[in-house]
């Protein structure tokens, strides 16, 4: 998270260009949104789980990143790719994963909720909860996507499940009593899928990110050079970290 804020304060001031990081985390790590509540968390299920946790600038709620390709896109909002306002660059990056996916052979679309889903900010997970321009497989959500525009430029990340249990999460958040919890397993498995779960092969982390690559490219009509982060991104990682990511007054606000 530290590397996605470091990257775009360098967008701002001109020392960097507009980015497509794809990532995994080890180890598996919790996400909250910017203003969802610390007290979703089950802090004692995560530790035993070894798991960490973190809290995004972009909003939604939370995330458990493992066994996933995760994505961020960091850029100016006079890009063209990302200007305009969150709904007009999400649906264009939103068309640009769409392309990605179906590279893999995933049969996705794209749904378009117009409703409030008034009980969306009840409910702690991500993958639950409908989203505008969401990415689907049969109804079943496959990619969470949250986007933060702020006056340094404009930051998006998502996360694809490539494997795994997603019901993994509700071990990890706060539920009234274990009845409780096995149903919101059962919704959430009833609501979102992973790649493996809909083609029934396993999806390596690198033949995802390369389609990744050519989803964007193809679909954007832009073209990539691979870079590693500058000496100077890389320290204002780290100053972030101690200053903000790392931080309780950050990450474990109410």
């Amino acid at each position: 998270m530290a590397a996605d804020e470091a990257i775009l304060d360098h967008i701002h001031r001109g020392e960097s260009i507009s980015t497509l990081r794809l990532y995994s985390w080890n180890p598996p790590c919790l996400s909250l949104g910017h203003a969802q509540s610390f007290k979703d968390v089950d802090v004692e299920r995560l530790h035993a789980h070894g798991w960490d946790v973190v809290r995004r600038v972009t909003g939604g709620r939370a995330i458990l990143h493992t066994d996933e390709l995760t994505y961020s896109v960091t850029g100016s909002a006079d890009e063209p790719v990302l200007s305009g306002g969150v709904l007009e660059s999400y649906n264009r990056l939103a068309q640009a994963l769409l392309h990605a996916v179906r590279e893999l052979s995933v049969p996705v679309e794209m749904k378009e909720h117009e409703d409030g889903h008034t009980q969306q900010n009840l409910n702690p997970v991500c993958f639950e909860v409908p989203s505008t321009y969401e990415i689907t497989v049969d109804g079943k959500k496959l990619i969470g996507s949250a986007q933060a525009r702020k006056k340094e430029g404009v930051l998006q990340h998502g996360s694809l499940p490539l494997t795994g249990d997603l019901t993994r999460i509700c071990d990890a958040l706060v539920f009234e009593n274990e009845a409780a919890r096995q149903n919101a397993k059962e919704r959430l498995l009833a609501r979102a899928t992973t790649v493996e779960s809909v083609l029934g092969v396993r999806i390596d982390w690198e033949r995802a990110a390369q389609s990744l690559v050519h989803g964007f490219e193809a679909e954007l009509g832009i073209q990539f050079e691979r870079g590693e982060m500058s000496a100077s991104e890389i320290q204002r990682t780290e100053e972030l970290v101690k200053e903000k990511y790392a931080h309780h007054s950050w990450t474990e606000r109410s």
